[in-house]
């Protein structure tokens, strides 16, 4: 009788060993990152707490990324194409994991550091309804007269919107698309809309009010969108009463 032996694989366990440790690590890095949003908005964890956990998650991502890099390297050299493609999977993760929260960054460089946008400068439509929500939040009530010009250099295109339309009109359809974007009505009047917008992850509230002002030609829009938490909210207030206004204006043209 005859014995035969399996040849042992090039590098041994090696190879297998740092793809699957590779791939844990990846695993762990994305409960973190991704838990990070879910613990804050269900008050399991502070605010900071919540941006600790995301910085360690992404530092995950990059040892995982060495791992897998290191087990890529060793699996090619021995020939081992499972572990190799393994390896390369895990770094694309690693990349498509961290490339969002580089490009926040890269936008928090580019972005004036303010929170609160109007569309007039000169006088901001006040929050009535949402007042109170907002003196228990960290942000001002008020606009704060030295975002004004910050907002002039960085959004200076931001402005009232003049639409044809009689303000019964324009009121409805600010209300509906309000509506659909799903923000939660506050308030409505004859020339005044007050709405809250929740994020997703980690469940950030920004206020928003729309003042209506009848006109000879038509109706005034003016917008205010604020955060209630943090000092830089990345452009998201300007660009939610831009898309709103481009919106609003598409609705009523049609």
């Amino acid at each position: 009788m005859s014995l035969t032996f399996k040849p042992r694989p090039r590098g041994g366990r090696w190879p297998v060993a740092l793809a699957w440790l590779a791939t844990l690590l990846l695993v762990l890095a994305a409960a973190l990152m991704g838990g990070a949003g879910p613990a804050y908005r269900m008050e399991w964890l502070t605010l900071g707490q919540s941006f600790s956990l995301l910085h360690r998650g992404a530092l995950l991502a990059v040892g995982a990324a060495g791992v897998a890099a290191l087990a890529f390297l060793i699996a090619g050299l021995c020939r081992r194409g499972k572990p190799a493609l393994a390896s390369l999977l895990v770094i694309g993760a690693v990349v498509a994991m961290v490339a969002q929260p580089l490009q926040l960054r890269e936008l928090a460089r580019r972005m004036p550091p303010i929170h609160d946008i109007t569309t007039d400068l000169a006088d901001p439509p006040a929050f009535e309804a949402l007042a109170e929500a907002r003196r228990e939040a960290p942000n001002a009530l008020d606009y704060p007269r030295a975002f004004a010009e910050a907002q002039r250099s960085g959004y200076p295109a931001l402005g009232p919107l003049e639409i044809a339309r009689p303000l019964p009109e324009v009121r409805d359809a600010a209300e509906a698309l309000a509506r659909a974007r799903g923000w939660t009505i506050a308030a409505v009047s004859e020339r005044r809309l007050e709405a809250v917008a929740t994020t997703r992850w980690f469940g950030f509230e920004d206020d928003i009010v729309i003042r209506l002002t009848p006109t000879p030609a038509g109706t005034t829009v003016d917008m205010r969108s604020a955060s209630r938490l943090g000092r830089s909210d990345l452009g998201t207030n300007a660009a939610r009463i831009q898309t709103f206004l481009e919106d609003l204006t598409a609705r009523l043209s049609a």
